[in-house]
């Protein structure tokens, strides 16, 4: 099993296939919206803005387990993303990260991207870094601000700086 072998509906409803993002780097991030992480937006759509046409992929998937900081329907989400923040990457519908209904690709995560807390998510923007074959390189902590993964994606899109 890899990261491929799995999809999830977008925040319309869509179902997407992560092997659509095959050969691309791809960062995975549980959001919310009323969280004092959110401000992460801005800096994850920098960072999508500054890569995307160097393969970088965002895919934000609104949680609402903590805290209960996303409690809007996904068009709600998808609004408050666009509005305040200017959001283009990918957004998926809410889903749970944690417990017995958590979802099937974040299951798969936590497998393979454990942090010094364990393998469950701990918080809203825990970050899951993602190579060009589908394999998971790094997870990063909620406080974990975007601009300090620049480097390590540089890295796996080859960029010299």
């Amino acid at each position: 099993m890899n990261f491929y072998d799995f999809s999830a509906r977008g925040i319309y409803g869509e179902e997407i296939s992560m092997k659509k993002y095959k050969g691309k780097v791809v960062l995975v991030v549980n959001t919310a919206s009323k969280c004092g992480l959110t401000p992460q937006f801005k800096e994850l759509e920098e960072l999508y803005r500054e890569y995307k046409d160097k393969g970088l992929e965002i895919l934000g998937f609104p949680c609402n387990q903590f805290a209960s900081q996303d409690p809007g329907t996904n068009e709600e989400i998808q609004n408050f993303c666009q509005l305040n923040y200017g959001v283009t990457f990918t957004m998926f519908e809410k889903i749970d990260v944690n417990g017995e209904k958590a979802h099937p690709l974040y299951k798969y995560l936590k497998s393979q991207g454990k942090s010094i807390l364990g393998k469950e998510i701990k918080w809203n923007f825990t970050k899951f870094l993602i190579d060009s074959e589908g394999n998971v390189i790094k997870r990063y902590a909620p406080t974990t601000k975007p601009s300090k993964i620049k480097d390590d994606i540089e890295i796996l899109l080859a960029i010299k700086k």
